[in-house]
Protein backbone atom coordinates (compact mmCIF):
# COMPACT_ATOMS: atom_id res chain seq x y z
CA UNK A 1 0.00 0.00 0.00
CA UNK A 2 1.13 3.30 -1.04
CA UNK A 3 1.00 6.41 1.36
CA UNK A 4 -1.47 8.76 0.43
CA UNK A 5 0.34 11.68 2.27
CA UNK A 6 2.84 13.03 4.89
CA UNK A 7 2.61 13.83 8.50
CA UNK A 8 5.22 15.55 10.32
CA UNK A 9 4.69 14.56 14.57
CA UNK A 10 6.18 16.78 17.22
CA UNK A 11 5.93 15.04 20.76
CA UNK A 12 7.45 13.07 23.12
CA UNK A 13 8.31 9.11 23.18
CA UNK A 14 6.25 6.87 25.35
CA UNK A 15 8.25 4.19 26.85
CA UNK A 16 4.98 1.92 26.76
CA UNK A 17 4.44 1.97 23.40
CA UNK A 18 0.35 3.65 24.31
CA UNK A 19 0.76 6.98 23.76
CA UNK A 20 3.21 9.57 22.73
CA UNK A 21 5.13 9.33 19.60
CA UNK A 22 4.55 6.03 19.33
CA UNK A 23 0.74 6.24 19.12
CA UNK A 24 1.50 9.02 16.56
CA UNK A 25 3.30 6.62 14.20
CA UNK A 26 0.68 3.86 15.01
CA UNK A 27 -2.06 6.30 13.76
CA UNK A 28 -0.70 7.76 11.23
CA UNK A 29 0.49 4.46 9.39
CA UNK A 30 -2.40 2.47 9.98
CA UNK A 31 -4.87 4.99 8.40
CA UNK A 32 -2.43 4.66 5.02
CA UNK A 33 -0.03 8.09 5.68
CA UNK A 34 3.97 8.24 6.19
CA UNK A 35 4.58 9.49 9.50
CA UNK A 36 8.43 11.96 10.64
CA UNK A 37 9.09 12.94 14.09
CA UNK A 38 10.71 14.93 16.02
CA UNK A 39 10.96 13.46 20.09
CA UNK A 40 10.77 16.60 22.41
CA UNK A 41 11.30 14.25 25.49
CA UNK A 42 11.66 10.79 26.32
CA UNK A 43 9.52 8.89 29.13
CA UNK A 44 9.68 6.27 31.22
CA UNK A 45 6.56 4.81 31.45
CA UNK A 46 4.10 1.94 31.89
CA UNK A 47 0.45 1.54 31.70
CA UNK A 48 0.31 2.32 35.80
CA UNK A 49 2.13 5.77 35.49
CA UNK A 50 5.02 7.97 34.51
CA UNK A 51 8.49 7.31 36.20
CA UNK A 52 10.19 10.05 34.77
CA UNK A 53 10.77 12.55 31.95
CA UNK A 54 14.06 13.58 30.29
CA UNK A 55 13.84 16.33 28.13
CA UNK A 56 15.33 17.10 24.68
CA UNK A 57 17.75 19.98 24.25
CA UNK A 58 15.15 22.97 22.62
CA UNK A 59 17.96 23.49 19.69
CA UNK A 60 18.25 19.58 18.93
CA UNK A 61 14.31 19.44 18.79
CA UNK A 62 14.81 22.42 16.38
CA UNK A 63 17.35 20.80 13.88
CA UNK A 64 14.98 17.04 14.10
CA UNK A 65 12.57 19.54 11.90
CA UNK A 66 14.43 21.66 9.85
CA UNK A 67 16.76 18.95 9.14
CA UNK A 68 13.20 16.90 7.96
CA UNK A 69 11.43 18.92 6.57
CA UNK A 70 14.31 20.43 3.86
CA UNK A 71 13.98 16.95 2.48
CA UNK A 72 10.64 15.63 3.35
CA UNK A 73 7.67 18.60 3.59
CA UNK A 74 4.94 17.28 5.11
CA UNK A 75 1.13 17.65 4.66
CA UNK A 76 0.27 17.98 7.97
CA UNK A 77 1.88 18.66 11.56
CA UNK A 78 0.82 16.88 14.49
CA UNK A 79 1.73 18.82 17.83
CA UNK A 80 1.87 17.25 21.23
CA UNK A 81 3.68 17.05 24.63
CA UNK A 82 6.13 20.56 25.05
CA UNK A 83 6.70 20.55 28.43
CA UNK A 84 9.08 23.75 29.08
CA UNK A 85 8.48 27.22 27.52
CA UNK A 86 11.91 27.13 25.62
CA UNK A 87 10.61 24.02 23.67
CA UNK A 88 7.32 25.79 22.80
CA UNK A 89 9.40 28.97 21.29
CA UNK A 90 11.78 26.89 19.05
CA UNK A 91 8.44 25.60 17.76
CA UNK A 92 7.07 28.66 16.97
CA UNK A 93 10.33 29.81 15.46
CA UNK A 94 10.28 26.45 13.20
CA UNK A 95 6.54 26.71 12.93
CA UNK A 96 7.42 30.63 10.83
CA UNK A 97 9.87 28.97 8.76
CA UNK A 98 8.42 25.92 7.26
CA UNK A 99 4.74 27.40 6.42
CA UNK A 100 2.66 24.40 7.09
CA UNK A 101 -1.04 25.14 6.91
CA UNK A 102 -3.23 21.99 8.43
CA UNK A 103 -1.23 21.93 12.20
CA UNK A 104 -3.02 19.85 14.77
CA UNK A 105 -2.10 20.57 18.57
CA UNK A 106 -2.97 18.58 21.76
CA UNK A 107 -2.13 20.16 24.59
CA UNK A 108 -0.34 17.45 26.54
CA UNK A 109 -0.55 18.76 30.04
CA UNK A 110 -1.65 15.74 32.50
CA UNK A 111 -0.85 11.82 31.84
CA UNK A 112 -3.50 9.49 32.22
CA UNK A 113 -2.20 8.47 36.02
CA UNK A 114 -2.07 12.29 36.87
CA UNK A 115 1.83 13.15 36.58
CA UNK A 116 1.67 16.73 35.05
CA UNK A 117 3.83 16.68 31.81
CA UNK A 118 4.11 20.65 31.29
CA UNK A 119 5.26 23.81 33.77
CA UNK A 120 2.97 26.90 34.25
CA UNK A 121 5.21 29.26 32.13
CA UNK A 122 4.71 26.67 29.38
CA UNK A 123 0.85 26.80 29.48
CA UNK A 124 1.09 30.81 29.34
CA UNK A 125 3.09 30.97 25.86
CA UNK A 126 1.09 28.07 24.56
CA UNK A 127 -1.97 29.96 25.69
CA UNK A 128 -1.15 33.42 24.03
CA UNK A 129 1.63 32.55 21.40
CA UNK A 130 1.44 28.87 19.62
CA UNK A 131 -2.13 29.01 19.42
CA UNK A 132 -2.87 31.31 16.68
CA UNK A 133 -0.04 28.71 14.56
CA UNK A 134 -2.35 26.09 14.79
CA UNK A 135 -5.46 24.67 12.93
CA UNK A 136 -7.61 22.92 15.28
CA UNK A 137 -6.58 22.49 19.20
CA UNK A 138 -8.17 19.33 20.79
CA UNK A 139 -8.05 19.52 24.33
CA UNK A 140 -9.66 17.14 26.75
CA UNK A 141 -11.66 18.70 29.18
CA UNK A 142 -8.88 19.02 32.43
CA UNK A 143 -6.35 20.60 29.71
CA UNK A 144 -9.32 23.12 28.61
CA UNK A 145 -10.00 23.93 32.67
CA UNK A 146 -6.27 24.75 32.79
CA UNK A 147 -6.17 27.01 29.09
CA UNK A 148 -9.57 28.48 30.00
CA UNK A 149 -9.96 28.80 34.04
CA UNK A 150 -13.55 27.55 33.30
CA UNK A 151 -14.87 24.78 35.43
CA UNK A 152 -16.38 22.26 32.82
CA UNK A 153 -19.50 20.32 34.11
CA UNK A 154 -21.51 20.40 30.60
CA UNK A 155 -21.38 20.17 27.34
CA UNK A 156 -22.61 24.54 27.82
CA UNK A 157 -19.64 24.24 29.64
CA UNK A 158 -17.20 22.59 26.80
CA UNK A 159 -18.88 25.27 24.19
CA UNK A 160 -18.27 28.24 26.46
CA UNK A 161 -14.55 26.92 26.82
CA UNK A 162 -13.91 26.38 23.19
CA UNK A 163 -15.81 29.68 22.68
CA UNK A 164 -12.65 31.26 24.60
CA UNK A 165 -10.21 29.18 23.23
CA UNK A 166 -10.98 30.94 19.56
CA UNK A 167 -10.81 34.38 21.47
CA UNK A 168 -7.77 33.40 22.35
CA UNK A 169 -6.64 33.08 18.65
CA UNK A 170 -7.72 29.54 17.82
CA UNK A 171 -9.29 28.74 14.39
CA UNK A 172 -11.02 25.66 15.37
CA UNK A 173 -11.55 23.74 18.22
CA UNK A 174 -12.40 20.05 19.50
CA UNK A 175 -13.12 19.44 22.77
CA UNK A 176 -12.97 15.63 24.04
CA UNK A 177 -15.76 15.12 26.59
CA UNK A 178 -14.66 11.66 28.26
CA UNK A 179 -14.27 13.34 31.22
CA UNK A 180 -17.84 13.79 31.73
CA UNK A 181 -19.86 11.18 33.38
CA UNK A 182 -22.59 10.31 31.08
CA UNK A 183 -24.12 7.11 28.75
CA UNK A 184 -22.40 9.07 26.16
CA UNK A 185 -19.45 10.55 24.89
CA UNK A 186 -19.78 13.73 23.48
CA UNK A 187 -16.94 15.49 21.32
CA UNK A 188 -17.93 19.34 21.01
CA UNK A 189 -16.66 21.19 17.82
CA UNK A 190 -16.56 24.90 17.84
CA UNK A 191 -15.02 27.44 15.49
CA UNK A 192 -16.23 30.99 14.47
CA UNK A 193 -19.34 29.80 12.59
CA UNK A 194 -20.57 26.47 13.84
CA UNK A 195 -21.05 24.17 16.96
CA UNK A 196 -21.08 20.79 16.16
CA UNK A 197 -21.55 17.69 18.70
CA UNK A 198 -20.56 14.29 17.79
CA UNK A 199 -21.97 11.69 20.16
CA UNK A 200 -20.53 8.27 20.27
CA UNK A 201 -21.25 5.58 22.90
CA UNK A 202 -19.19 5.20 26.20
CA UNK A 203 -17.37 1.61 26.54
CA UNK A 204 -16.96 0.65 30.02
CA UNK A 205 -12.95 0.07 30.17
CA UNK A 206 -9.71 0.74 31.32
CA UNK A 207 -7.96 0.88 28.46
CA UNK A 208 -7.77 4.11 26.81
CA UNK A 209 -4.12 5.14 27.32
CA UNK A 210 -3.09 6.89 24.51
CA UNK A 211 -6.78 8.10 23.18
CA UNK A 212 -5.56 12.18 22.81
CA UNK A 213 -2.92 10.72 20.90
CA UNK A 214 -4.24 9.09 18.58
CA UNK A 215 -7.24 11.41 18.27
CA UNK A 216 -5.26 14.47 17.44
CA UNK A 217 -3.02 12.43 14.80
CA UNK A 218 -5.96 10.78 13.66
CA UNK A 219 -7.28 14.17 12.32
CA UNK A 220 -3.72 15.57 11.04
CA UNK A 221 -3.71 12.37 8.71
CA UNK A 222 -6.64 12.96 7.33
CA UNK A 223 -6.34 16.50 6.86
CA UNK A 224 -3.15 15.35 5.18
CA UNK A 225 -5.12 13.58 2.73
CA UNK A 226 -7.17 16.46 1.96
CA UNK A 227 -10.37 16.13 4.03
CA UNK A 228 -12.42 19.19 5.38
CA UNK A 229 -11.49 19.55 8.81
CA UNK A 230 -14.91 18.69 10.37
CA UNK A 231 -14.65 15.70 8.47
CA UNK A 232 -11.65 15.22 9.36
CA UNK A 233 -12.55 15.63 13.12
CA UNK A 234 -15.68 12.98 12.37
CA UNK A 235 -13.19 9.89 10.77
CA UNK A 236 -10.51 10.34 13.64
CA UNK A 237 -13.36 10.04 16.04
CA UNK A 238 -14.66 6.57 14.41
CA UNK A 239 -10.99 5.45 14.50
CA UNK A 240 -10.85 6.01 17.98
CA UNK A 241 -14.11 4.62 19.32
CA UNK A 242 -13.25 1.26 17.43
CA UNK A 243 -9.65 1.30 19.13
CA UNK A 244 -10.69 1.52 22.37
CA UNK A 245 -13.68 -1.12 21.44
CA UNK A 246 -10.99 -3.64 20.43
CA UNK A 247 -8.17 -2.80 22.97
CA UNK A 248 -6.07 -5.69 23.80
CA UNK A 249 -6.12 -5.44 27.27
CA UNK A 250 -2.58 -5.26 28.07
CA UNK A 251 -0.79 -4.18 30.96
CA UNK A 252 -2.50 -3.80 34.63
CA UNK A 253 -3.17 0.13 34.50
CA UNK A 254 -4.78 2.25 31.81
CA UNK A 255 -4.26 -0.36 29.05
CA UNK A 256 -3.42 0.72 25.12
CA UNK A 257 -5.76 0.65 22.46
CA UNK A 258 -5.85 -0.99 19.40
CA UNK A 259 -4.56 0.93 16.58
CA UNK A 260 -4.26 -1.98 14.09
CA UNK A 261 -7.83 -1.55 13.94
CA UNK A 262 -8.18 1.03 10.79
CA UNK A 263 -6.97 -2.44 8.89
CA UNK A 264 -10.80 -4.04 9.75
CA UNK A 265 -12.48 -0.79 8.98
CA UNK A 266 -10.84 1.07 6.71
CA UNK A 267 -13.65 0.43 4.01
CA UNK A 268 -16.32 2.31 6.03
CA UNK A 269 -13.77 5.76 6.02
CA UNK A 270 -13.24 5.99 1.62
Amino acid sequence: MKSRSKVLIIAGSDSSGGAGIQADIKTVTSLGSYAMTAITAVTIQNTTGVKSVISINPKEIYNQIIFTVSDIKPDAIKIGMLHSNAVIIKIINVLKKIKTKKIVLDPVMIAKGGSKLINQKAIQILKKKLIKYTLIITPNIPEAEILTKIKIKTKDDMVNAAKKLIKLGAKNVLIKGGHLKSKFVHDIFVNKSEIKIFKSKRYDTKNTHGTGCTLSSAIATFLSCGKPIKTSCELAIRYVNSAIRTNPNYGKGHGPINHLNAFNINNKFK
